[in-house]
């Protein structure tokens, strides 16, 4: 394997990092991963070696120099290969904080290390076999995940559910290669069309995994982004409060003073099956003037796009205009929510009249507190109606290189069989599709050589990991 794109060789020296992430804390911890790591270490920590993958208290101090002390640290010795990146690992923790890790880190520089690249580390264990790169990405996907819903994903992946599939799918295809090359090398074995039938319908069960795959991207999407869910109604009728008693927080100015939200607050808040984007807009009526009409159109764009608008008044009369007003700016979906109500009883008891136009309906009284388990009940039950729930046998595809690589595999098998089935190309010909979409998931999986792939992967990464 060569340099990466970026112009370091990632091959086997030894490099370093702060794999914390700065600022003021308990601990931090310097990482080294690389031939002579233990080498290293022994020039700026005593005592020095400890036994292998065993925490053991050193005294850290300048490169050669015992009488510099910088901190006292553990230390733990990971000997190659049996490490995360598959070479010699040795990881600091030391007092937190910006100084003493940075301190540290000069030591080992100095002591013979080179500052790691983002996710170098993580590199080196795909490089060296310890990961692939689906499991690598899932690294980043788990320490960049908001929400359970991607936090599972991120565990999934991470355990090899998605590579083990695509690695199930990957030999189906090299399966019917092999039919095909049966039939050209043993014409004189063919018992009819059978071969041909078989190849046919092995690339037809592969072009079914592929679907199920993608189909898993708008719940990923969810997953990562959140269901928007859009607070509109009149100026006044309680909107903002609603939004921080969900919220939990106090994100949205409260006030009796009409127009006071003149632009969209919106909060990500953790929910199951998918995270929650809140968002609070300006109350909708055609007297705003001229600057609350601004916040109003943003209202208007906001509805447009929501996937589920919770429709507010303080009245029935009111509460009915606002599903109207709703209807005519969003195709979402509608939850009536009755605002103001003044005690659990009123709220247990209220009933939307017949001119409530919604999916839903509920009555709540947001200062009190009541009725908001119920309104996050129905939220919930709209949610299922945006995507089934999440199969765990199913692993999401999160990232838009994924789902670029499987349409190229899902493209080059319909090729295949449609020319299959239809004798419609000789079959070293059509076999090219094979091929081709073999590749397209070996990309995937980082069983080729693609340098660029790497580099694009890896180069988003925090330093350290």
């Amino acid at each position: 394997m060569g340099a990466s794109a970026s112009g370091a060789d990632v091959r086997g020296d030894l490099i370093a990092a702060v794999a914390t992430a700065p600022g003021r804390g308990a601990l931090a911890v310097v990482r080294l991963s690389g031939p002579g790591a233990g080498a290293v270490a022994a020039r700026v920590a005593t005592p020095w070696p400890p036994e292998a993958r065993r925490a053991t208290r050193v005294a850290l101090h300048a490169c050669d120099a015992p009488h510099d002390h910088l901190d006292e640290a553990i230390a733990t010795h990971y000997p190659a290969p049996a490490s995360f990146t598959g070479e010699d690992v040795v990881e600091f923790s030391v007092h937190g904080g910006r100084y003493v890790s940075t301190a540290v880190l000069a030591a080992v520089v100095e002591a013979g290390a080179r500052p790691a690249l983002p996710g170098e580390f993580t590199e080196r264990a795909v490089r060296n076999g310890k990961l692939d790169l689906l499991q690598a990405e899932a690294v980043a996907d788990l320490i960049d995940a908001r929400s359970r819903a991607m936090h599972r994903a991120a565990l999934r992946q991470l355990s090899g559910a998605l590579s083990h599939r695509l690695g199930a799918l990957r030999q189906a295809l090299l399966d019917v290669e092999a039919l095909i090359a049966y039939e050209l090398d043993f014409p004189e074995e063919d018992d009819g069309p059978q071969p041909r039938a078989r190849a046919t319908d092995a690339a037809v069960r592969v072009l079914a995994e592929l679907e199920a795959l993608l189909a898993t991207l708008p719940r990923a999407e969810l997953g990562r982004e959140g269901v928007t869910v859009v607070l509109a109604g009149a100026p006044n009728t309680g909107k903002s409060t609603l939004f921080n008693a969900l919220a939990g927080d106090p994100r949205a100015i409260v006030s009796d003073v009409p127009g006071t939200t003149r632009d969209a607050i919106e909060v990500l808040i953790d929910h199951d099956p998918w995270p929650m984007r809140l968002v609070d807009t300006a109350g909708l009526r055609a007297d705003a003037e001229a600057v609350e009409r601004l916040g109003v159109e943003v209202s208007a764009r906001r509805l447009a796009t929501a996937h589920l608008v919770l429709a507010c008044g303080d009245t029935d009369e009111e509460l009915a205009r606002a599903c109207a007003q709703v209807a005519s700016l969003s195709e979402a979906l509608r939850i009536a929510v009755r605002t103001k109500l003044d005690a659990r009883e009123a709220c247990d008891a209220w009933r939307p009249p017949a001119d409530v136009a919604a999916s839903a309906a509920v009555g709540v009284s947001a200062h009190g507190g009541h009725g908001l388990e119920a309104l996050r009940a129905a939220i919930t039950r709209a949610m299922g109606s945006l995507a089934p729930d999440p199969d765990e046998e199913l692993p999401l595809v999160t990232r838009a290189r994924h789902a670029a690589a499987l349409r190229t595999a899902r493209a080059e098998v319909h090729e295949f069989a449609a020319a299959w089935r239809d004798a419609a190309l000789p079959a070293p010909v059509a076999a090219t599709h094979l091929r081709a979409a073999v590749h397209a998931l070996d990309e995937l999986l980082g069983g080729i050589d693609v340098e660029e792939v790497l580099e694009r992967v890896f180069r988003g990464f925090c330093v350290g990991k």
